[in-house]
Order: structure tokens, then sequence, then C-alpha cells
């Protein structure tokens, strides 16, 4: 797939010029470097993409679901004809390392190979009725022009995620990819119409708040589906009433990592590392606070500092690099500023806590890997998300103590455990506040799961049996014979 990064609007299945005929450049957070342009949407470019979908929505409601779903797993195995293209695209404008590009090329496809799974048991229910010779029915419906605003971590992904399952449900799509990586996301369009996609159902708009602001607010959208900030989210939940549409929020986290005393201290210890710095710690689900036994405390930081230590921070392009750039200079700001407020605090730096030095690292957007100790609960970088490869340690006495303190946020999407004893997972299971846990091993949903959070870390959940039903409704029928 040859194609000049130079990116207009796809509406209706064509490239357009945008209204406001303005571009944008997007920048590589590895050197600074144009790696494209794209245009940017305007309110009239936004009006025109629901509408194209709405009408493209009418007809591709009727094909039979497995028809869909064909097509569908067409358009999956396009993309990843596609690799090699879409996976360096990526490391050039969103700096995650090169292997992650490939692997997130291969989720992109298999999240839309999932979703056609599910075409064969779109299962409705009949139920016996309180009157004589009626049934109840209730038939699940598509429904109808769905809203999808995707976050710059993981943008080829979190699009499929979305564009999977509202597809093959017999929803059409308007899609605003992030602003901050737009490129590979906007590239599939191109594939699209070579698989043969009808016009319409998938559109992609670029632009910002005021773009986004109206395509929720628009009585044409029946759904709304978001991955990114909470703070954007909740905008989002406010403008969504307008309409009534329904919205689905994957926000922010703030996971926590805890190592019970009984814990496989080199499981826990690996668990813990690439839970922290996989994709420059620019995950939802990363190990975000880390909470440590007092009793096995030394011993699992001399394991856990050992491997921190050979962690190499450097060109994404390279397979011997395992930390590349922060997305945007916004993202260091914050870390350095979160840095120096911990240790203002009483915080020490362990390993890190600045930007590296060196010719590689004088253009760019890079932080050192960071470990903060003597830190305490109440100290802001517990509960503000750094979403970067900077982690706080904190010793703990007993479960008690722990579970408080893990609980002790506003956010709910993520946590990790390591222990052996059951009486202890049984327990967590009730007790901590999280949507999503994973147990003796680091974060990493998988497409069967539910992917949910909790508190301020948003509603509705993706994935799974319980994500595709969020793209479709129901309708119930007396029926009377």
């Amino acid at each position: 797939m040859e194609k000049e990064l130079n990116f207009k609007l796809f509406i209706n299945g064509v490239w357009e010029q945008s209204s406001s005929e303005r571009t944008e450049s997007i920048l590589s957070p590895s050197d600074e470097s144009v790696v494209g342009t794209v245009n940017v949407a305007g309110v009239d470019d936004a009006e025109k993409a629901l509408q194209a979908a709405t009408n493209a929505q009418k007809l591709w409601k009727k094909w039979p679901a497995r028809k869909r779903a064909e097509l569908m797993r067409a358009f999956a195995q396009e993309i990843r004809e596609n690799k090699d293209f879409l996976a360096k695209l990526l490391v050039k404008e969103q700096g995650k390392l090169i292997s992650w590009a490939y692997g997130e090329v291969e989720a992109t496809s298999t999240f839309i190979e999932y979703a056609c799974d599910w075409a064969r048991q779109i299962e409705g229910d009949i139920m016996p009725s309180d009157n004589p010779d009626e049934q109840i029915w209730i038939k699940k419906v598509p429904r109808g022009v769905v809203v999808a605003i995707t976050a710059w971590n993981f943008p080829l992904a979190l699009a499929a995620r979305k564009l999977g399952p509202a597809l093959v449900a017999g929803n059409a799509v308007v899609l605003k990819p992030t602003p901050d990586a737009p490129l590979a996301t906007l590239a599939l369009c191109d594939i699209a119409n070579k698989v043969g996609i009808p016009p319409g159902l998938l559109n992609m708009v670029t632009g910002g708040v005021e773009v986004g602001k109206y395509l929720v607010e628009s009585p044409m959208t029946k759904m709304v589906t978001m991955t990114g900030s909470t703070p954007t989210g909740q905008a989002i939940f406010r403008s969504a009433a307008n309409n009534l549409a329904h919205v689905q929020l994957e926000l922010g986290g703030k996971a926590p990592c805890i190592v019970f005393e009984d814990a496989d201290l080199d499981l826990a210890a690996a668990g813990a590392l690439h839970s922290r710095f996989d994709n420059c710690g620019q995950i939802c689900t990363c190990n975000e606070r880390m909470y440590v036994h007092e009793e096995i405390y030394d011993a699992f930081m001399e394991i856990f500092m050992a491997k921190v230590k050979e962690l190499k921070l450097g060109d994404p392009m390279h397979d011997g690099t395992d930390i590349g750039p922060k997305m945007n200079a916004a993202g260091v700001k914050q870390l350095e500023d979160i840095v120096e407020e911990s240790i203002k605090a009483g915080a020490i730096v362990s390993y890190g806590g600045k930007k590296p030095v060196g010719k590689a690292f004088e253009k760019g957007f890079w932080f050192e890997p960071t470990i903060l100790e003597d830190v305490s609960q109440s100290m802001k970088i517990v509960h503000e998300e750094t979403f970067g490869p900077v982690l706080p340690v904190i010793k703990f006495k007993d479960f008690d103590e722990v579970v408080g303190y893990a609980n002790d946020s506003e956010f709910g999407l993520a946590a990790m455990v390591f222990t052996q004893d059951l009486k202890k997972i049984m327990q967590l299971q009730d007790e901590l506040e999280f949507g999503e846990i994973y147990i003796n091993r680091g974060h990493g949903e998988q497409h069967q799961g539910f992917h949910n959070g909790l508190k301020m870390s948003g509603t509705g959940g993706e994935d799974g049996k319980y994500g595709f039903e969020q793209y479709l409704e129901k309708k119930t029928f007396y029926v009377k014979y």
C-alpha cells in the first residue's frame, strides 16, 4: 500500500477537502520531524459525514449479519496485508516500538475478526405472556449511526475495537481519529474501499472540540463510543444528553499493582515491569502505583530494580529498544512536574527522574524510566494519572491497609495482584473496586473478556459478549395470536 501522507476527510467513500481548507502537520515524537498532514474538518463536514452514515445504514442493516461479517473479514485480512506500511507509520506518528506496532496492526485485524464471530449470535428471546394466546418477543437491532472517538496511544487498535462490532451489528460509523496520531487510522479508509465496504458506512473526519461536540450532539447520532481522558468523557456525557444518545466511555486509570508477602517475586517483578513501561507507560491499564508488603519489600525491589536498570531507551525502530518517546512535549512536562512535586513532598528518586541527555535525545519527547520510593499515600502522584514511565512504590503492612490504599482513587479501571493465597484472591474479587483485575500476571486484556471501568474510569465497557451488545438495542413485541 503506497500513499502520500497528506490526508483529506473521508466521507461517503471518497476523500474530500475540508470546508475549512485548513491543514495540520503531524510530528514524530522521536525527532519532531513532519510525518504527514491532515485536513481539519469543520462542522459542515461533520454534518455531511453523519448524513452519509444515516443514508448508508438504512441499507446496511438489512444485510444478513453473516454477509456483513464476510465483508468485514475481508477488511481485516487486507489490513493484515498492509502490516508493514501501517506498523512503520504507527512508529513514526506515535512513537511506539516497532514490535509493538506490528502487534497493534495484528490486534486491529483480530478485533474485527472477533466481532465477526458474533454475526450468528445476535440472539433475542421468546418469553411466555401473562395473557392467553400471546408471546413476548425481544429482538436486538442495530442502533443506527455510531460516532467513534479514539485516543492516540493505540490509534489503530482502538478504532478497530469500535468499528468491528459497530459494523457487524449493522450500524454505520463516523470516526473522529485522535488529532495527535491520525494517519494510520485514516489509511484504513483506502483499505475499506479496496475490499468494497459500501460508501457511507465508514466515514472519518478530523478536528478538535468543536467538531467532536457537533458529532456528539447531533440528533443523527444514536451512540457515542469514546476512548480518552476522564474530563473529555464527562464533556461527551453532558453533550450526548441533548438527544439521549447511548454513551460508552473508556477513560483514565490509576491501576494499583499489589505484591503480597507470599508472591512469586520473579513473576511479580516481571509483571510489574512490563505493566509499567509498556508503550512508554502510555496505557490506561498500566501499573501506575505499586504496593509491596514490608516483609518482602527489600528482596522484591532488588529483583525489580535490576530489571529496570536493564531497560534501553531509544529509537523505537530498533528491535533492541525497550522504551520509546512520550507522545508529546506536554506529556514530558507533566512528568517533570509530578516528579519535582513528589521530591518536595518527601519521595526519593531511586532511578531516573529526568529527560535523558545525549545526541540521540536532542530532538523528540523523552523521559527516563523512573522509580520513586518513600512515597506516601497522600502524595499527588499516587492519585493523578501520569501516563508515562514513572512509578511510585509504597510499603504496606497488611491486607486491609492495602485494599484501602488501592481503592483510594477516583479511578476504577484495572488492578494487578500477586499472591499465592486463594483466600486473598477470593476476598479481593469482592473488595477491589476495579472493572478489570489481573491475578498473578501483568496487564493485557483479551477480546473475549470485558474491558470495563468503574467509578471515573468509564461506562459501558468494550470487548466480548457484553461489549458487542453495546452496539445493539432491543425491541419488545407483544404478539397476540
